[in-house]
């Protein structure tokens, strides 16, 4: 049986469906990973087939306007869309849709008969438990709330029109909105496995039937894999560091970012990681130590805290590694993440990245790792992280889908 699992934007948004398609391989299915290009890498190594999606999310990660966001999205979204009948061919027995790639992917599955299981990374459904993902943590009450995701989800159905438009009209399909599209995929109560950890987001009660939480998919990697020895040596060569890194936002804003996250960790004197990430964070000096990508699973039991942007994966990552978080949001769904880490009391209170100084983030680090109730919230929430396992209870899923 082939499936394909298909997704878009980020690495925060591709990396973790590596970890759930190689879990799907080794129960013998064959398991291809749609993504953009920059991303066939991370498929190859977990042992998947990679097909190409267009478009490109290099040159977004600096957008943290709404307005500018929204218009971002809509030009990845509809550059997406034209290409992405072609990474569907006629042997696929099941499409996995991610969040992005799912209100294209429903009328893949109307033309061609493909079932498929929605996998998303974030809640999009509305909720009276809390605010859409988009538009932050400030709760309006549960009716508020659920009025406000009902909107969120138009707001999205705008960003796809064009590109829904133009794939119906490719498949031979009428004339429908987004909008329609999406609501009848609710009354069918199309179901929607989410990736993440109930220790964040139990799953709401007034959720339809069809949506469940199941747990983190984590991203893959070797299981021989280590840390390159310049990495092994810093960490043995002092107490524990602090790991600062920004992932695929702030690009272009290296060099103020390194100089505030220098004199920050100096302040709270502490030692440092740098992550390069798009941003191109880089630092040298005995106490500070500049690195790529690395494994987080491999380097985040090692460290004091992380400071991160509140991507979806990272949080998860130093929450599984039991590890207090300093969170940094810039957009999107980032200020949601932030704000339920330090709701469960293992990070600070987020800082917004607009108003980022060398001085919040010491305080900041200082109470992250030297205040104990912030590393003992983590590693509860850990010890509850270790009792899921979302690539299994995704494989029931599938199992259950396809074997009746």
């Amino acid at each position: 049986m082939r499936i394909m699992i298909a997704s878009a934007g980020s690495r925060g948004d591709v990396a973790p469906y590596t970890g759930l398609g190689a879990e799907l391989r080794r129960a013998g299915y064959d398991v291809a990973l749609a993504a953009t290009d920059t991303f066939a890498p991370l498929a190859r190594e977990a042992g998947l087939e990679f097909r190409s999606l267009p478009a490109d999310t290099r040159g977004h990660g600096d957008v943290t306007g709404k307005r500018d966001l929204m218009r971002a999205a809509s030009a990845f979204i509809t550059e997406l869309g034209q290409g992405f009948a072609d990474a569907v061919d006629k042997g696929t027995d099941l499409l996995l849709l991610s969040t992005t790639t799912a209100p294209l992917g429903w009328h893949l599955t109307e033309a061609t008969g493909t079932p498929s299981l929605g996998v998303y990374l974030q809640p999009t459904a509305p909720t009276g438990d809390f605010p859409p993902v988009v538009t932050g943590t400030r709760s309006l009450g549960r009716l508020a709330n659920r009025a406000t995701g009902r909107f969120a989800l138009r707001m999205a159905d705008r960003v796809y029109a064009q590109a829904v438009a133009q794939l119906r009209h490719r498949l031979a399909l009428p004339p429908a909105s987004p909008s329609e599209v999406r609501r009848r995929q609710e009354q069918v109560d199309w179901p929607v496995l989410h990736g993440f950890s109930t220790a964040l987001v139990p799953r709401p009660s007034d959720w339809r039937p069809g949506l469940d939480v199941v747990g983190n998919w984590w991203p893959h990697h070797d299981p021989a894999e280590r840390l390159p020895a310049e990495l092994e040596d810093f960490l043995s060569a002092g107490p524990r560091p602090v790991l600062i890194g920004f992932g695929s936002m702030a690009s272009g804003d290296g060099e103020r970012l390194s100089e505030i996250a220098v004199r920050a960790l100096r302040r709270a004197g502490l030692r440092g990681i740098l992550q390069a990430g798009s941003a191109g964070l880089a630092a040298d000096g005995d106490d500070v130590l500049t690195v790529g990508d690395v494994p987080h699973a491999l380097l985040f039991p090692r460290l004091a805290a992380v400071v991160h942007h509140g991507g979806a994966g990272t949080s998860a990552a130093a929450l599984r590694a039991g590890v207090p978080a300093v969170t940094v949001p810039v957009t999107a769904d980032q200020p949601f993440w932030a704000g339920r880490l330090a709701a469960l009391g293992a990070a600070t209170d987020p800082i917004p990245f607009r108003s980022l100084t060398a001085e919040r983030l010491a305080a900041s680090l200082h109470q992250a790792v030297r205040q104990q109730s912030h590393s003992r919230a983590a590693a509860t929430a850990a010890h509850h992280m270790a009792t899921e396992d979302g690539a299994q209870r995704t494989l029931k899923a599938v199992r259950h889908l396809t074997e009746g």
